[in-house]
């Protein structure tokens, strides 16, 4: 069993809790608007429209097909920008054995891993070979989600998997819809069915003011959840929209939001009970 791999930190402080390797899968199936990653969407369909566009001849066309040459990219990524299909054609298959031995290296110094995405779900048999590895060499296997995935209904998965981080982009479903191309249903059980099998290590959602309605979103699903703090702390992002990244026309259309709005964002949610709650 093979995935797509967009790319491989060895090293971070943000995808979850200590050091961690975080690798993100490509492909997912949202297409949401703020998207800071756009290239993680789509599978590259080799049009060759990025070859013309790196500078270094480190994408070449051979047979029909992009190739991508590590040793000759200058990481500009004037390719991604040019890509008229939000895909990448710097990305490498891996099996979950290949992606161990690429962590053998930073094993002493991280405590888990972490697989976002994209959406990491869509590879979902890939995830549990790679976990199970994983937990043979003792460390905490965490996925960063949409949501779009029934993971409750997936025991084997589950064993393997510590936690869910979990993206709550909007309450209410039309707003969902307009922004993922997906409705909410799911990511709202999702919350309600980890946090009750105590695997829901954080939620997440990015404000758009103008454009999702954050109060509404905060404050349902924090009311929501309230009832499972009782037994753990659960930890609440709000993250800020940024333009870096995002697509047009949605860059210069989006709005960025105050410090004010995002304080009072978490005042919401500090009342509902929560009180691990992280402003970015």
């Amino acid at each position: 069993m093979k995935a797509l791999v967009n790319r491989i930190i060895h090293t971070s402080v943000v995808d979850g809790p200590g050091n961690r390797a975080a690798i993100f899968l490509q492909g997912c199936n949202y297409t949401c608007s703020y998207c800071h990653n756009p290239e993680t969407i789509n599978r590259c369909v080799h049009c060759g429209v990025c070859v013309s566009a790196c500078p270094t001849g480190a994408l070449t066309m051979e047979q029909g097909k992009v190739v991508w040459r590590e040793e000759k990219c200058c990481k500009c990524d004037q390719c991604l920008a040019a890509c008229p299909n939000m895909a990448s054609a710097k990305v490498r298959e891996y099996s979950a054995s290949e992606v161990m031995a690429l962590l053998k290296n930073d094993l002493p110094f991280i405590r888990g891993i972490t697989v976002s995405g994209g959406e990491c779900s869509l590879q979902r048999d890939f995830l549990l070979e790679l976990f199970t590895l994983a937990k043979e060499k003792k460390l905490t296997c965490l996925m960063d989600s949409n949501g779009s995935y029934d993971y409750t209904a997936d025991a084997e998965l589950m064993a393997v998997c510590d936690g869910v981080m979990l993206d709550v982009k909007a309450w209410n479903d039309g707003l969902h819809r307009k922004l993922t191309g997906m409705g909410s249903r799911m990511v709202i059980d999702n919350a309600v069915k980890l946090a009750k099998a105590g695997k829901l290590e954080e939620i997440r959602t990015v404000v758009v003011p103008g454009y999702l309605d954050s109060e509404q979103t905060v404050t349902e699903i924090t009311r929501l959840l309230a009832p499972f703090l009782e037994t753990g702390s659960i930890r609440y992002k709000i993250i800020a929209y940024r333009p870096f990244g995002v697509r047009q026309p949605f860059r210069s259309q989006l709005r960025v939001p105050t410090a004010d709005e995002l304080q009072h964002l978490a005042d919401i949610a500090r009342r509902n009970g929560f009180t691990d709650i992280v402003l970015i």
